[in-house]
């Protein structure tokens, strides 16, 4: 009889790696492999940290004493990489192949693939897999139209950047709930955290979704969300930045860091709380935008959405979820869920791929 009863889960962020084991949907550990600034800015690329990362994530199943051999199945969290449907893939060459590249952006989550692949094929498994990538795109083609051909995206290459793991997690964690199936809600869910993407739900396909990484929707603590294009191009123009320093502004260097000092929500609360009339400001700011964003949606579905579900970090924030519902509990009922599930969704997906149900194949 096989002794194989666990799930690696391994999910790369910018400045730590949370790594968990499960046994089916429960938890074992989980860790927050923590990296800091200073170790990482040693390597040239992310991808250059791919040793550094996989050797945390062994030393820790190591100090939690878990064989090798009692792992069934690892799971990765999915890369920056062409645009695909929604679902469960087998890691093969190309995908690690554009990974490693970063086609789309040299970001954490690429190392995820990779590391959850070596880690797979050295403890003798056939593979690993990744699930519900950011770069998921279900929207139809009229959706894809940015209104001068110049600027369409390339659709062979690039698509929306947003929080699809966790958006889908919440979805199906909420129709569980009702019991109910995810495919037959129509829901709005808003993910804050250091970035912000909500998206429209319609039966189990995200037919709209903001661009989160690179300058749409609302701002969030490091990105600037959308912005005026006369302006941009004015400051593009001036000489005064290079191509990189604009694109730092955009995706790291905006929001609550550009006119605060600080990318940390909790701490621009607390000062809001306290009376700091300019982060009241941004506070007012963000929840009008993410609540603007959330009834832009509504459109889509004609106004037929069954509810709203904000989620991520900023979640935790009573006074900040209390203000964007005020705003939008006229479209349908609102519903909070804290933090992130993302861990917990790959652990389901892998769970389902060792119950049997078939990956899809990365092409």
């Amino acid at each position: 009889m096989s002794n194989k009863k666990y799930t690696l889960v391994i999910n790369p962020g910018a400045t730590s790696t949370k790594a968990a084991v499960y046994e089916g949907e429960t938890e074992v550990f989980t860790e927050n492999l923590s990296h800091p600034i200073e170790e990482i800015q040693k390597y040239k690329e992310v991808a250059d940290q791919f040793d550094y990362r996989k050797g945390a994530i062994l030393d820790m199943l190591k100090r939690h004493e878990i064989s090798t051999d009692s792992i069934a199945i690892v799971m990765g969290r999915g890369g920056l990489t062409r645009p695909c449907e929604s679902g469960c893939y087998r890691v093969n060459e190309l995908m690690k192949q554009e990974c490693h590249d970063g086609i789309q952006g040299k970001h954490a989550c690429n190392l995820g693939a990779l590391i959850s692949d070596s880690i797979a094929r050295e403890i003798g498994l056939e593979c690993a897999y990744i699930a519900d990538p950011g770069i998921v795109d279900e929207r139809p083609e009229f959706a894809k139209i940015s209104g001068h051909p110049v600027f369409d995206l390339d659709e062979r290459v690039e698509g929306p950047i947003w929080h699809c793991l966790n958006q889908k997690m919440t979805a199906k964690l909420y129709a569980r709930e009702l019991g109910k199936h995810y495919e037959d809600l129509n829901l709005i869910i808003a993910h804050m955290g250091g970035g912000v993407s909500v998206g429209i739900h319609n039966h189990g396909r995200v037919v709209e979704v903001n661009r989160a990484l690179c300058g749409l929707g609302a701002f969030s603590p490091t990105r600037c969300g959308s912005i005026n294009a006369s302006k941009l191009i004015e400051v593009a123009c001036s000489g005064k930045y290079t191509e990189a320093q604009l694109k730092k502004m955009v995706t790291a260097e905006g929001g609550f860091v550009a006119y605060l000092g600080t990318n940390d929500a909790y701490e621009v609360e607390k000062r809001a709380l306290a009376g700091d009339e300019k982060c009241k400001l941004l506070v007012d700011a963000f929840c009008y935008q993410v609540s603007m964003e959330i009834s832009r949606l509504a459109a889509v579905v004609c106004g037929a959405v069954d509810a709203i579900l904000l989620t991520g970090g900023i979640a935790y924030s009573k006074p900040w979820m209390a203000q964007i519902a005020e705003r939008v509990d006229w479209i349908a009922p609102v519903k909070i869920y804290k933090g992130e599930n993302e861990m917990l969704a790959l652990a389901i997906c892998g769970k389902e791929v060792l119950d049997g149900v078939p990956a899809k194949e990365y092409r």
